[in-house]
């Protein structure tokens, strides 16, 4: 057979799913019960439960004829290095000349889950800005700040003419951690913004319970040097400012209008006393692999992820205490398993090999990602392109996309062209101020240098599917409440898929490899993998 004629076939079958009509979302939604029932007890790291639910998605992709591309067949085991604050045998204090005023945990503050927390901390207050450290816009929260051995105040966010993804990229964890090291820094206190957080500060303080990871692999250690991490709660925010000349609602006029903030010295200091409770354990990877069929293009690969794992069982609310995370998310790797499915059904061909990665531990700071993007199970070079599903929100129709990552590479005008196939309207980020593009794990491929993009059901800012979507994050982001009782758009859902799986075919049959926009800040990470 000529190169031609089969190049011909494989494009005639893919037609078949660019088209078929969209399901009526019933499968979709069977997958995540599956995942998402009390059984499965909220699928957290490392957990029995998480175990048996990457065994199922193993499971379904060998049914759907995919090869095993993990270590272990289609697991990739991943170690962790957890802790637990003790909280009885923990406490937080200000230390104004002398005086010691407690600071009640859970309602005052939170001692942050970031780093594992030195024994004891005793360090002078000074308040940053937004903390916020960007090269390319000559832009230094610490310049002329002597910040050594001190521990620092700050709120999120950062001046409106720095652009989003750049702003997003230096409020990484990773990338702060850098910075607060070279300025000397010993810990970092964050005052909660409650007109960006989406959650309240009742249901987020609840996360303090919850346990914290780092990867054990040592090749991926995160920047030391941090001995506390501090969330505050905003409504008790005038006890840390007391004395500064400064009011917290002066500064969040200041971060809603874009604007930078002062920096200052605190009066008090901060006394932290904690204990930790650690332990090791491993949790999974699900990667499998739909072969291409182009002779050259086979051995290339085109990524389509999800996180499987979500936050386990956790501090009871209205007697409910686990947090099945049926959207956050259950949904995007149900979107994984209707693709899978569809790609058997209907015998698609595709160029390029199509690489099913469902990762662990994003809810712990994008842990699987970041070990799968580090230790790849096929060449690193070989992956052109990452295409990530987080809790994409099927709760009305679907008319408006959102794409994390628009502007970035030219996946963004691949994926206006299948959508447009669809009725459906694209659109960037419509709420940069959540750092959305750096939460989710489309972001540890970009970091190695692959075009990744994310994408989530949109809407107009001013529309009642705004509120919607709003009303969620307040309602059930993180809560017991994401559970499979909530109103759901299968439709939705399934028009979703159709679109997610069109796109899939379209990059992996592209004669070129996507590429970075050469306006695009993250074209560095390609230049310095190689890629």
């Amino acid at each position: 057979m000529t190169r031609k004629v089969f190049v011909a076939l494989v494009s005639f079958a893919a037609i078949a799913l660019l088209a078929a009509t969209p399901p009526d979302g019933k499968r979709w939604w069977s997958y995540v019960e599956a995942l998402a029932n009390d059984e499965r007890r909220g699928r957290d790291t490392g957990s029995p439960e998480h175990l048996k639910a990457a065994e199922y998605v193993a499971a379904h992709f060998e049914q759907a004829g995919l090869t095993p591309a993990g270590t272990q067949g289609f697991l990739q085991p991943v170690k962790f290095t957890a802790w637990k604050i003790v909280e009885p045998e923990s406490s937080l204090a200000l230390i104004r000349g002398g005086t010691v005023e407690p600071l009640a945990l859970g309602e005052d503050a939170a001692i942050g889950r970031g780093v594992p927390p030195a024994e004891s901390v005793e360090a002078p207050l000074v308040f940053v800005g937004y903390g916020l450290t960007v090269p390319e816009m000559n832009y230094d929260d610490f310049a002329g700040v002597d910040a050594r051995g001190k521990i620092v105040v700050m709120i999120g966010g950062g001046p409106s003419n720095i652009p989003g993804p750049l702003k997003a990229h230096y409020q990484n964890g990773l990338e702060r951690r850098r910075f607060l090291q070279r300025a000397g820094a010993v810990g970092t206190v964050t005052i909660q913004n409650p007109n960006t957080a989406d959650v309240p500060w009742s249901r987020s303080a609840l996360a303090r319970f919850q346990e914290s990871m780092e990867l054990a692999d040592p090749t991926l250690a995160t920047p030391d040097g941090q001995k506390i991490t501090i969330t505050v709660n905003p409504a008790h925010a005038g006890k840390w400012l007391e004395g500064s000349g400064h009011t917290l609602d002066e500064l969040l006029a200041l971060v809603a209008a874009g604007k930078p903030l002062p920096r200052f010295p605190l009066l008090p200091s901060l006394r932290a006393r904690t204990k930790i409770a650690t332990r090791n354990l491993e949790s999974q990877n699900v990667v499998a692999v739909w072969p291409g069929a182009d002779p050259l293009l086979k051995n290339e690969y085109v990524a389509l992820s999800a996180h499987i794992d979500h936050v386990g069982v956790g501090e009871p609310i209205n007697g409910d205490s686990i947090y099945n995370g049926a959207m956050d998310n259950a949904s995007g790797v149900a979107t994984l398993m209707d693709i899978a499915q569809d790609l058997h059904d209907q015998k698609i061909q595709t160029k390029r090999s199509l690489l099913f990665v469902v990762v662990t531990g994003e809810e712990k700071g994008l842990l699987g990602s970041r070990y799968f993007a580090a230790h790849p199970t096929v060449n690193s070079k070989s992956m052109v392109a990452d295409l990530n599903t987080d809790m994409f929100l099927p709760l009305y129709p679907l008319h408006i996309l959102t794409v994390y990552g628009l502007h970035e590479s030219d996946l963004g005008d691949s994926v206006r062209k299948v959508a447009q196939s669809l009725d459906v309207e694209v659109q960037d980020d419509p709420a940069p101020q959540r750092n959305v593009f750096i939460r989710s794990d489309q972001y540890s491929f970009i970091l190695r240098g692959i075009p990744a993009l994310a994408m989530k059901d949109g809407y107009a800012k001013g529309s009642p599917e705004e509120i919607v979507f709003k009303s969620w994050l307040t309602d059930r982001y993180h809560a017991v409440t994401d559970d499979l009782k909530q109103p759901v758009d299968k439709t939705a859902a399934a028009t979703f898929d159709l679109l997610a799986a069109r796109l899939l075919e379209r990059v992996a049959n592209e004669g070129s490899r996507p590429a970075w926009k050469s306006d695009s800040f993250f074209r560095r990470y390609a230049a310095s993998s190689g890629k």
